[in-house]
């Protein structure tokens, strides 16, 4: 049975330098061809308008949850019961229970405009055996309301994302650049060879591992290292009696 709603308009969140963009927006919003055949017209016009508003683009696919967003590389889903039925409570409970089974982030919305549906949703929670946040329950007194909490909670879970991101990019970058200085290191502590040597080995053989195999030859063919420079790399790491006598700063 559609709902019947008031119609107001869209307003847009802070959009911060921390914003997730996804094709020059924040995000996708996939809703389900049967919850929005469910919904007053007006309604689903209010949703399409919030989300244009706010750089989301609105896809109609035949999913099992309400929403599926995609929004900073994270999928969240959502179930969103725009009309609590105090005598049927029992469904949306079974039905939760098969969704967060099949997604790691569901969140569930309840629209509960009265003091009676309130206490239906409140009395039914802890009869089922609810557990908190397994999923997380939202009530909110308007079906306006419910949608920009999911919006909302989609573009944070995106931003903690491209964050989450962005350090462990930071953190590998960091790691690399210690690699390369301990290489550096090890390879410039050989007699007569300099960084240039050492970048021109790192970029044609590899590894230290790889220098150290390396043949003389081999070297001396990949490399622009004179015959001298080749022969006191292959010793190094080839004669116990030569490589013994250095150490590294």
């Amino acid at each position: 049975m559609r709902q019947n709603v008031g119609y107001r308009e869209p307003t847009p969140f802070s959009n911060s330098s921390s914003c997730v963009s996804n094709s020059g927006g924040k995000g996708v919003c996939m809703m389900s061809t049967s919850w929005r055949n469910e919904q007053h017209p007006s309604f689903i016009s209010f949703i399409s308008c919030f989300l244009d508003t706010n750089s989301f683009r609105l896809n109609f696919v035949p999913i099992a949850p309400d929403f599926i967003f995609n929004c900073g590389g994270v999928s969240i889903a959502f179930i969103f019961k725009t009309n609590w039925d105090i005598n049927d409570t029992a469904s949306i409970f079974q039905r939760v229970n098969r969704l967060k089974a099949q997604f790691a982030h569901i969140y569930v919305v309840v629209t509960l405009p009265t003091k009676e549906q309130n206490d239906s949703f409140v009395r039914s929670y802890f009869k089922f055996g609810r557990e908190l946040g397994k999923p997380t329950f939202m009530p909110v007194q308007d079906l306006e309301m419910g949608f920009e909490k999911i919006v909302k909670i989609s573009h944070a879970r995106g931003v903690c994302k491209r964050q989450d991101a962005i350090a462990k990019l930071k953190a590998e970058r960091e790691r690399s650049v210690q690699t390369m200085d301990a290489y550096l290191k090890v390879i410039t502590s050989i007699p007569g060879i300099d960084i240039h040597d050492a970048n021109a080995l790192n970029q044609a053989i590899g590894s230290i591992e790889a220098i150290a195999k390396a043949s003389k030859e081999e070297i001396m063919e990949n490399t622009d290292l004179s015959a001298d420079k080749a022969e006191t790399i292959t010793r190094f790491f080839r004669d116990p009696k030569y490589y013994l006598t250095h150490r590294i700063n």
